[in-house]
């Protein structure tokens, strides 16, 4: 088995992670890492509550380590998704902080402080990682957008595969440091976000909170940022007037967003202010990565590119027959098969075995692909995908035509029950500024810009949009 973080059997004189004022360096995260990981090595599974601090990177390195499953909890759920998660994959012990205050579903498991400073006569694992290639490392629940969240069980070989594929379209090095703010309970912000730089020897940067000048600030000396699209529009509405964060945004080797479609007017924002491109990818729980833009191909804003090297990616129609027009109009569902896929949903073998069509994994995610095998997200087969007049509409490429418009901050496009169409195109409008702004001209830019047919048939104007801990917009709770 080779090493996931190969760094920790040498420990290079460097900064492994960096949480705001605290670091640790290899050689520091290997001692709190390997005492940790001794004490829990007879353990089944690990729940770790993930707060954006240094004792959830060892605690994380501790288990992997041991070869015990890590179970990532959001520190910001409610108590009945604690309690479901809990019962769900029946943790062993939970690694925290010492200072940490548990909530009352958690209370009930067994506590194991992460030290960054033990004792250094205390027990300590060898230096080899345990567990073979196929072995569960993580286990991180879904949203549970679509029905209670569901423990996604990933490999090590899947996060080894996911992890190599993105360093070589990002020509990803130990030279690179990583700058972001993501949560540590998914997979953007812990497998890309932390395992990533500490795969390739490199160093993480975490800025626990984000805001525009905290990226202004210790980008500088970073090469990489790694964000989400609310936190993109927020550099591209600063950038402009902001001297010192356009300069930093400027000096960054690589920009990535993900997590959602970073609208097009966000990328000519960033380009205009600060001569970068922002790259996408495309991914989620179950199968990590699947497609990104490379950094030495073609640029092409609002796509996801095209498949990573180990992973093979195909679009599907209803019956599920391969589309096979690459005209970049052609809506078909996303499926994916390589290494990078998860194992299994825990306990679910009926929703594994669903998820699946030959082999191939079915994201549920609809996209187009262009001649030159360019993917572009249109939205998601159970709120995206909009069935109007015989049309199969994608809500996310009217969402970012209507961007476009002066008068909209921000927008959500989903269908309504029609007795003519069969659906109709409703878009819900947060206005920017008091005065909202015509109906009839955001349609009239929808037909201008894409199809008569995609035009949105009625305008909801509201003050917010609501959304998940990563920024994705609920829409179930719009209808």
């Amino acid at each position: 088995m080779s090493p996931l973080i190969p760094a920790l059997e040498n420990e290079p004189a460097k900064t492994a992670v960096r949480f705001g004022d605290v670091e640790l360096s290899y050689s520091e995260l290997a001692a709190a890492a390997r005492p940790l990981g001794a004490r829990i090595v007879t353990r089944n599974r690990v729940a770790v509550w993930a707060a954006p601090r240094c004792e959830t990177a060892v605690a994380v390195v501790a288990a992997l380590l041991a070869g015990v499953p890590a179970v990532p909890v959001n520190p910001g759920s409610g108590e009945a998704e604690l309690a479901h998660i809990v019962a769900d994959c029946a943790p062993d012990a939970i690694l925290v902080a010492a200072d940490e205050e548990l909530p009352t579903p958690l209370a009930g498991l067994p506590r194991i402080d992460v030290d960054l400073t033990p004792d250094p006569d205390e027990p300590a694992l060898g230096h080899p990682e345990s567990g073979a290639d196929s072995m569960p490392a993580l286990i991180v629940y879904t949203s549970g957008t679509t029905g209670a969240p569901k423990g996604v069980v990933l490999s090590r070989r899947a996060l080894a595969a996911t992890l190599d594929d993105v360093a070589d379209a990002w020509q990803w090095t130990d030279r690179d440091v990583l700058v972001h703010a993501l949560p540590l309970f998914h997979v953007h912000g812990l497998v890309l976000g932390l395992l990533g730089p500490l795969r390739r020897s490199g160093t993480l940067h975490h800025l626990v909170r984000f805001t525009p000048d905290a990226v202004s600030h210790s980008l500088p000396e970073g090469t990489m940022f790694f964000g989400v699209p609310t936190m993109y529009h927020r550099l591209a509405e600063q950038a402009p007037g902001d001297p010192v964060l356009s300069r930093a945004l400027s000096g960054a080797r690589l920009l990535v967003s993900g997590s959602a479609a970073l609208p097009l007017r966000d990328h000519e924002a960033l380009t205009q202010a600060t001569g970068q491109r922002v790259i996408e990818r495309y991914g989620m729980t179950e199968t990590l990565m699947s497609t990104s833009v490379r950094l030495d191909g073609p640029y092409k804003p609002g796509t996801v590119g095209v498949p990573l090297p180990s992973v093979d990616v195909r679009l599907v129609d209803d019956d599920g027959e391969r589309v096979t027009a690459d005209d970049g109009e052609t809506v078909g569902e996303i499926q994916v098969r390589g290494p990078n896929l998860f194992t299994e949903y825990l306990g679910r073998p009926d929703a594994t075995a669903e998820a699946f069509a030959g082999g191939w994994f079915r994201t549920g995610d609809m996209a187009t692909k262009d001649a030159d095998g360019f993917y572009r997200i249109v939205g998601r087969r159970s709120t995206d995908l909009i069935k109007s007049g015989g049309y199969r509409i994608g809500a996310g490429e009217i969402e970012n035509v209507l961007l476009e418009h002066h008068g909209v901050r921000e927008v959500a496009v989903t269908g309504a029950p029609d007795p003519d169409l069969g659906e109709r195109v409703v878009a819900w409008v947060v206005p920017e500024g008091e005065q909202r702004p015509d109906e009839a001209e955001l349609a009239e830019l929808v037909t201008r810009r894409l199809a008569a047919y995609k035009r949105p048939r009625e305008v909801r104007f509201v003050e917010r949009l609501p959304r998940n801990d990563m920024g994705k917009v609920l829409k179930k709770e719009l209808r």
